[in-house]
């Protein structure tokens, strides 16, 4: 994605009672937010397309909105949320599957135009080759014979990780819980686990390492560097350099190797994101101390970063709820369980407080226009 220097940002907010669109012209002012828009759904996953633009060159919003009473639907706003329409179609099971989308967990921009992925609840993988308005099940996917042994986490089973090869349209990283990472280079015939090295603490000692089946939380990419990844496991923090043919953990240096988010910086592929939880004792930060901490060395070595940042933050920071816009000082959004959302104009450096008392934060997404 080329960097951009100047313009507005759009900052989209997600959260379990509808959506928040937020717009500001420095970053470091006021933001100005219209919502809830889709209310009272559940709003898993937004995207910011920077691919598709109206003539005043702003940038199509996606949302996968859920209703209780019409089911989930691809929300589609040309208009920076100012007026919405559901796509053509929403990703639906083909007829011989017994079995029904609940939520759209992750929408992600493929490396073709028009091309756009999305994970569900049950895991599942669908993809739309028209801008997100009629989509196609994955069915290799699907039809994993591991698929009868994913198990559920803690908020269900769902594909939460699509990355999109940014060079190599045949080829996708993708990570569901618990179920592991999984990859594709032909297109989507065919699907192979990449869970070397990633622990399963949960599993029997002796049993930990299995072919798949770790509870990964999030894995993140850098489109220059494409083989390489990283993880947000549940308990553990790894970095691949192979695509996910090994992994090794990047967790020494850090408070607690549990949490939900894992964001690589949109520049910098040696620069990685994560909010580290109490783990199984508390899923709020260690101390109660809302910091981001950030690597610039692939891992090797941790630090704080918190200026602006509240302390007596007991709330999680759930596995979307972090993100990166594309301006050429990158910017960093988080939004917490408890209604806020905090952005940085300077990589994490310095924070201030862009929105406060929306529902649960569910996903955050960012971008220049």
């Amino acid at each position: 994605m080329a960097q951009e220097t100047q313009g507005r940002t759009v900052l989209m907010v997600g959260t379990r009672k509808g959506l928040w669109v937020g717009e500001s012209d420095a970053r470091r002012e006021e933001w100005s937010f219209t919502g809830p828009h889709h209310d009272m759904q559940e709003v898993y996953s937004c995207l910011v397309d920077t691919r598709v633009r109206d003539a005043q060159g702003r940038p199509r919003l996606l949302a996968g909105a859920s209703s209780t009473w019409f089911g989930p639907q691809v929300q589609v706003s040309d208009d920076l949320g100012a007026t919405w329409r559901p796509g053509k179609a929403p990703p639906v099971f083909p007829g011989d599957v017994d079995a029904s989308v609940d939520r759209v967990w992750q929408l992600a921009p493929g490396s073709e135009p028009g091309v756009v992925w999305a994970g569900t609840e049950p895991g599942a993988v669908f993809r739309s080759r028209d801008d997100g308005e009629t989509w196609d099940l994955e069915r290799a996917l699907w039809d994993h014979p591991h698929r009868p042994r994913w198990s559920e986490g803690f908020g269900g089973q769902a594909f939460h990780t699509v990355l999109p090869h940014p060079t190599d349209p045949g080829s996708a990283v993708v990570a569901l819980s618990t179920g592991g990472v999984y990859r594709t280079t032909d297109d989507g015939a065919s699907w192979e686990p990449r869970n070397v090295g990633i622990r399963a603490e949960f599993l029997p000692e002796g049993e930990q390492y299995p072919e798949f089946g770790q509870c990964v939380h999030k894995v993140a990419r850098h489109p220059s560097r494409p083989e390489r990844l990283y993880a947000q496991n549940h308990g553990g923090v790894y970095r691949s350099d192979d695509e996910g043919g090994s992994w090794t953990s990047i967790a020494a240096g850090l408070p607690a190797d549990f949490g939900f988010p894992v964001v690589v910086h949109p520049h910098e592929p040696d620069t990685a994101y994560v909010f580290p939880l109490g783990g199984a004792g508390g899923r709020y930060p260690p101390d109660g101390r809302a910091r981001v901490w950030c690597s610039r060395d692939a891992g090797e070595s941790w630090e704080a970063l918190g200026e602006g940042l509240p302390d007596g933050f007991f709330v999680g920071v759930l596995r979307d709820a972090m993100t990166s816009d594309d301006h050429a000082e990158a910017g960093l959004y988080l939004g917490a369980r408890n209604g806020t959302v905090w952005a940085s104009a300077d990589a994490g450096r310095t924070w201030r407080l862009a929105v406060a008392d929306l529902p649960d934060v569910v996903c955050v997404r960012a971008a220049s226009f």
